[in-house]
């Protein structure tokens, strides 16, 4: 096959495969999310394995009841915001790694935060809506089947392939091979500015409609600023700075006052 027929044939693949994204954003989805969600559905057990044989699972009665109850405010927003996501099945986790400070979220709503984060932040509950809301917008926007979909159409751009396999739907199942991993490198490569930017801004907006104060989201960067003052520039980093990030979601904060209702009961999406 010339040259320019496996670019045309790639070509069309990707157009077909273009989908838009909550904020608008166009997307390319190699990968559908009902097969990211699939995939995540096999590694999350799988992740969960490892860290019980290192003993890392933690079960502190107290940081947990905290972590489910913030978190099961979020998801009651998020399923309301986005009726896709009412079937998933959520989960949530508390990691034991004070050296850590990060959460997930995979497609389908499977979640960790590492006790790192909690530690060494020492995030109010409004900070801490903050962390696991941004996590859970990158699921709602279909970021991890966007990052499995980028490293697909990196592979294919390498790969010497037939015009009847890129035309053959068998190809994009032979594809999603090991998928599992897949899904857990997506969840541990950094996203693009841009989906941390759209993370950013769905979340504050959830955190908020949960009676979470939208003014923290600023206040929890600020805390990451100083605990990362050896970060790289922005400019040599696929995410955001600390301090614009605090820039921006400050300026979003009095545009998301106006979903912000403390003193309303808010619901709580079970979490076992």
């Amino acid at each position: 096959m010339s040259r320019n027929l496996l670019l045309s044939c790639l070509l069309t693949l990707f157009i077909g495969a273009c989908a838009t994204s909550p904020t608008g954003r166009h997307q390319l989805m190699l990968v559908s999310p009902s097969q990211a969600a699939q995939a995540s559905e096999q590694a999350y057990p799988q992740k969960l394995k490892e860290y019980a044989a290192k003993g890392k699972l933690n079960n502190d009665p107290q940081t947990l009841a905290r972590v489910k109850k913030i978190t099961g405010r979020l998801i009651a927003q998020a399923v309301r915001m986005y009726p896709q996501s009412r079937s998933w099945d959520w989960e949530v986790v508390l990691i034991d790694d004070p050296e850590t400070v990060n959460a997930w979220c995979m497609a389908g709503g499977k979640m960790a935060i590492y006790t790192g984060l909690i530690e060494k932040l020492k995030p109010t509950d409004d900070e801490l809506a903050q962390v696991m809301a941004h996590e859970i917008s990158h699921a709602l926007a279909n970021h991890v089947a966007e990052q499995m979909s980028v490293a697909m159409a990196s592979q294919m751009g390498l790969a010497v392939l037939s015009a009847t396999a890129l035309h053959d739907s068998r190809y994009r199942s032979a594809a999603l091979t090991g998928a599992a991993l897949a899904a857990t490198l997506a969840i541990q490569l950094p996203y693009s500015r841009a989906a941390e930017a759209e993370a950013d801004r769905i979340g504050i907006e959830i955190a908020a409609r949960a009676g979470y104060d939208p003014r923290s989201a600023a206040s929890l960067w600020r805390k990451m600023g100083q605990l990362n003052k050896s970060s790289p520039p922005e400019l040599l980093n696929t995410h955001p700075s600390a301090d614009n990030r605090q820039h921006t979601l400050a300026e979003l904060a009095p545009k998301m006052m106006q979903y912000y209702h403390p003193d309303e009961v808010h619901p709580v999406y079970p979490l076992d």
